[in-house]
């Protein structure tokens, strides 16, 4: 494994590069945050290993390996590292992006994407457009237009008391109670409390929390946790009832979803 890095400053140099593409690779320890910032190119993080969690006032982003997150430029993020993280950087400048998305999401990485973006962390800041590296670059671009938005996004309300009720079951999964209860302590009906979670998050309650606890789960998965321990601290009745909702979603169990083609690690 290569060295870890904690400079806080370490994109600074990569965005102030005159290419309108750039590349960046960065490892980081269990446990790491990146404060809030934001950036002046669209980014797309890629995880060759361990989970990165992104936060921003318009919801959080799991993204687990072979996966990366889009992040328009401009937008404030958190970055959270679970267990240890290869994390491997693509900047790209507005005017080179079209076609590619226009929202916050993540994506799967095609086996393709995942080399094109290995190499591209390695090339200069400075290189030439018809070179080998800037013909690397554009196809690097062409095969992010091609690939598929995954469900790896948890919207956070806008609406304050909605918004804590959603902070507590970020922060405590296995919380059972349902809409009644949380709508008594907010002093309104069910009804409003369910008319106003779908308008502020465009889901259900019931879809956020089973979301919520899904997304949250694969933290615990990442840092190498027990199947059975991950499953009921996020308050699921037992393993095989995690693994059902598991595969419901993402179409593998928990135990096979780490055990993706792309898991390999990079020979640094």
């Amino acid at each position: 494994m290569g060295q870890l890095v904690v400079d806080p400053l370490i994109h600074i140099p990569v965005e102030l590069a005159k290419m309108s593409i750039s590349g960046l690779a960065a490892d980081y320890p269990d446990g790491h945050l990146i404060q809030e910032h934001q950036h002046v190119r669209a980014q797309f993080l890629y995880a060759v290993q361990g989970v990165m969690v992104i936060d921003a006032q318009e919801g959080r982003w799991v993204v687990p390996p072979s996966r990366g997150v889009w992040l328009q430029p401009g937008r404030p993020h958190t970055v959270r590292m679970r267990g240890q993280v290869k994390m491997r950087t693509i900047f790209v400048d507005e005017d080179a992006a079209p076609g590619l998305p226009a929202r916050n999401c993540v994506l799967d990485v095609s086996p393709l994407l995942r080399e094109l973006i290995l190499e591209a962390s390695r090339i200069p800041l400075v290189y030439a457009q018809d070179s080998r590296d800037g013909r690397l670059m554009r196809l690097l671009l062409d095969e992010l237009r091609e690939l598929p938005v995954l469900p790896f996004h948890l919207p956070w309300p806008e609406e304050p008391r909605l918004l804590l009720v959603c902070r507590h079951l970020e922060a405590s999964p296995d919380d059972d109670r349902d809409a009644n209860a949380w709508a008594k302590q907010l002093a309104m009906s069910v009804k409003t409390f369910h008319r106003l979670f779908r308008r502020h998050t465009g889901i259900s309650f019931g879809q956020w929390r089973q979301f919520a606890r899904l997304l949250g789960s694969l933290e615990g998965l990442a840092a190498g946790e027990p199947v059975v321990q991950v499953a009921l601290q996020h308050g699921y009745a037992s393993q095989s009832a995690y693994a059902a909702v598991f595969r419901r979603h993402f179409g593998v169990t928990p135990r096979e979803f780490y055990r993706s083609k792309d898991s390999v690690d990079e020979a640094d």
